[in-house]
């Protein structure tokens, strides 16, 4: 078992640095840079009279003048030494810090939506499959398409309004107006709670769409096998032979989509935020790619995609605890 983890701990760390060169690289795609765009905003704010060297100097002062591996040099390296993401030019200081500010808040509303979407998604899936064919299996199918059918922006804007509606407010934020620069005490994380229900149903709905007929199609093919049979003709009670044999095989397909859930989640969370004015990291990598403040995009997006790569990781170790074949590959 501590091979297995080991080695597939190594992947990780060596894909975590594959995926920081493509981002680095990425990021360093569209034309121009920071300075090129901070000129032209001074040109069209009436500043034309700048000296002829000045892009060049201030390039060079924020070492944006050095070719590609070198800035990525030095951006790893602080990274992995000094844990510092870099200098974000419009914040003013040190991206990291920026990234902590939002980046609790984002992890708090996918760790809730993870939880919406694994406590939705696994009864219902397996009540489909026991139920195939029934009115209930039929309705599941259809609010699932839905799910998957209708944007978050748009179902985000309906719980809004059902919000304002009949809460008498609009769900905007995470904190009401009076909580906002308010210490924490029982009666903010109350107001937390209410605020929260709508972003996490919001972004988790597609995952549970998803993933239930995941389950349903994964349980479907377990309930068609001849063990299923026999243990059955051996007088097994039915709930018993359910959660001890097919659910539990279903289960390996299922364990393994946590690698793109987490990376889904929080990409989903980017435009919800914008409309529910979260403040969370979606808004700022947005506003940071628009303005090429390069290292604060970078920082995020490298973040989000070790997710992926880390989410592929528990979906690894926890199959290999489900399915003890897989730790002597």
């Amino acid at each position: 078992m501590w091979q297995y983890f080991l080695r597939r701990f190594i992947y990780m760390l060596f894909t975590v640095w594959i995926i920081s060169v493509i981002t680095f690289a990425v990021i360093q795609l569209p034309p121009g840079d920071y300075v090129t765009t901070m000129v032209s905003q001074m040109i069209q704010s009436g500043m034309d009279d700048l000296p002829p060297d000045f892009e060049e100097q201030i390039r060079a002062q924020y070492g944006l003048d050095q070719p590609m591996y070198v800035q990525y040099g030095k951006w790893l390296r602080n990274i992995v030494v000094e844990g510092k993401f870099g200098y974000s030019y419009i914040y003013r200081r040190d991206a990291k810090d920026i990234i902590l500010e939002r980046l609790p808040v984002s992890f708090a509303i996918s760790a809730f939506s993870v939880l919406f979407v694994w406590i939705v998604a696994l009864p219902i899936g397996i009540y489909s499959a026991v139920k195939q064919y029934s009115k209930a299996d039929y309705f599941v199918t259809f609010v699932g398409f839905i799910g998957l059918a209708i944007p978050n922006f748009l179902f985000a804007l309906i719980l809004m309004f059902i919000s304002y509606r009949y809460m008498d407010r609009a769900m905007i934020g995470l904190f009401s107006q009076e909580y906002e620069t308010a210490p924490w005490s029982l009666a903010k994380f109350i107001d937390l709670v209410k605020h929260l229900w709508i972003p996490v149903i919001i972004i988790g709905t597609a995952g549970t769409a998803g993933l239930i007929r995941t389950m349903r199609a994964n349980l479907l093919d377990e309930l068609n096998k001849p063990y299923v049979d026999t243990a059955r003709s051996k007088g097994l009670p039915e709930r018993v032979l359910l959660w001890k044999y097919p659910v539990r095989h279903a289960l390996n397909p299922f364990v393994s989509t946590i690698g793109w859930i987490l990376p889904s989640l929080i990409a989903g969370e980017l435009i919800v935020s914008i409309v529910l004015n979260l403040p969370t990291t979606g808004p700022v990598v947005y506003n940071a790619l628009l303005d090429q403040d390069m290292y604060v995009a970078a920082g995020i997006i490298l973040i989000l995609s070790t997710l992926t790569v880390f989410g592929t990781f528990i979906s690894d170790l926890l199959l290999a605890l489900l399915d003890p074949r897989l730790r002597l590959q």
